[in-house]
C-alpha cells in the first residue's frame, strides 16, 4: 500500500492536486486533513508514507499541519529554498536514448520547474536505472558555482539548478 499511495501522492503534490479537489499554496504546501480526506487515509498511513519513502520525497511542516513534495513539481510553485554551494561534482543519472540530446543542448528541466542532481555516483545509478540501463555524466558544479550558476539543496537531498550546459558534463560511464 505504501508504494502505491507514495505514487498517488506523488501525482498530486507535484502535479495534478485539482484532480481529487486539493488546493497547494504558492509554495506547494497542502492541508494534511485535506489530504486524508481526498484520500480516504488515516493520518498513520501518510506519516507511514512520508518516513518511509526511500527517496523523502514528502516533507511535513514544522507543525504537521501540512505537508508538500520534495521538488519535482510541474506546476507553479515556489518553493523557497535558500541558495547553497554546491559541492565541486555532482551527478545525473539518465539513459543512452536521451545522452545525444542532453550532450547537445545540456540539462533542462523539461516540465518540471529544475534539473535533478545527485551527490553520490550510487543515486544517480538508481536514477537512470529506472528507464533502463544507466548513463552516468559527471556535472562540473564548482565551474557553474564559479560562474555565478544558482544551486538549491532540497530537503530530501536533491540538487537543483535551472540548466546544466554541456559544456560542464561528462559521461563518466
Amino acid at each position: 500500500m505504501t508504494v502505491r499511495l507514495s505514487k498517488r501522492l506523488s501525482l498530486y503534490l507535484r502535479h495534478a492536486p485539482d484532480k481529487i479537489g486539493l488546493k497547494l499554496d504558492s509554495a506547494g504546501w497542502a492541508d494534511v486533513d485535506d489530504i486524508l480526506a481526498a484520500l480516504h487515509i488515516t493520518r498513520a498511513q501518510l506519516a507511514e508514507v512520508v518516513a518511509t519513502n526511500d527517496k523523502q520525497r514528502f516533507a511535513f511542516s514544522d507543525d504537521g499541519r501540512r505537508i508538500r513534495a520534495s521538488q519535482g513539481h510541474s506546476i507553479p510553485v515556489e518553493l523557497d529554498l535558500p541558495r547553497r554551494i554546491p559541492p565541486a561534482v555532482l551527478y545525473h543519472g539518465t539513459v543512452a536514448k536521451f545522452l545525444g540530446e542532453i550532450m547537445r543542448d545540456g540539462l533542462r528541466p523539461m516540465n518540471r520547474h529544475h534539473v535533478h542532481l545527485s551527490a553520490t555516483i550510487e543515486t544517480a545509478e538508481k536514477v537512470g536505472a529506472r528507464r533502463g540501463n544507466p548513463v552516468i555524466l559527471a556535472v562540473d558544479a564548482a565551474a557553474m558555482n564559479a560562474e555565478g550558476t544558482p544551486f538549491w539543496l532540497s530537503a530530501n537531498g536533491v540538487w537543483l539548478a535551472e540548466h546544466v550546459s554541456p559544456l560542464h558534463l561528462t559521461q563518466l560511464r
